[in-house]
């Protein structure tokens, strides 16, 4: 499966875009310019949560593309109040934007005819999806858990031990053969982080 990365914004962080699904797993800031860039074409864009780094540039890209967009219902405060991060006393905001369909955990959600399992997975933040394509072993992850790290739980919504929970008992199980793709940071596997990772890990 081609998977195409960008790193964008000022925290660094990751989307990835299936081109022969025209799938958008979340949208920092820059990623409509890169995906203009490239000649990209989405079709379906799957928030892995509503926090502002992973959803910038999400009202923009379905103005532009045309595309449906997805999300946990426990994000649609975030992403349509206005001002609600400002509120939060952060210095930017967003475009509010809606969902075309919310997503649930699910042991199949089909999205532009390629298959999903979707997790749940709060703790980070609420309604934080992890979506795992089973064929090719590949979780992209949001900001669940990172390469030696996992979601920071001290914005609003966070909760440490549930993340913990969540972590242990829905990513652990799936395989230490399966790739996470994170929402900022480098690749890694399942195996590496509960074996080694300093928060969640094993041998921590």
């Amino acid at each position: 499966m081609q998977i195409e990365t960008h790193t964008g914004g000022i925290f660094d962080t990751n989307c990835f875009f299936l081109p022969a699904h025209g799938i958008l797993i979340d949208a920092p800031q820059t990623a409509l310019a890169w995906l203009k860039k490239r000649g990209f074409r989405v079709s379906t864009l799957l928030l892995t949560h509503a926090h502002i780094d992973h959803v910038w540039d999400a009202a923009a890209i379905r103005r532009e593309h045309g595309c449906r967009v997805g999300y946990h219902a426990d994000g649609t405060e975030m992403l349509t109040v206005p001002g609600y991060f400002k509120r939060l006393g952060m210095n930017w905001e967003i475009e509010p934007v809606s969902a075309d369909f919310l997503i649930e955990e699910t042991p199949k959600l089909t999205v532009e005819g390629l298959d999903f399992r979707v997790l749940l997975v709060p703790g980070h933040c609420p309604g934080s999806l992890c979506f795992l394509e089973e064929k090719e072993r590949i979780l992209f992850g949001g900001d669940v858990l990172f390469s030696g790290s996992i979601g920071r739980t001290d914005l609003p919504g966070g909760d440490h031990q549930l993340l913990l929970d969540g972590i242990r008992g829905k990513l652990w199980p799936l395989g230490d053969d399966v790739k996470v793709l994170p929402g900022h940071g480098p690749a890694t596997t399942i195996g590496i982080e509960r074996k080694s990772n300093p928060f969640v890990g094993e041998e921590r």
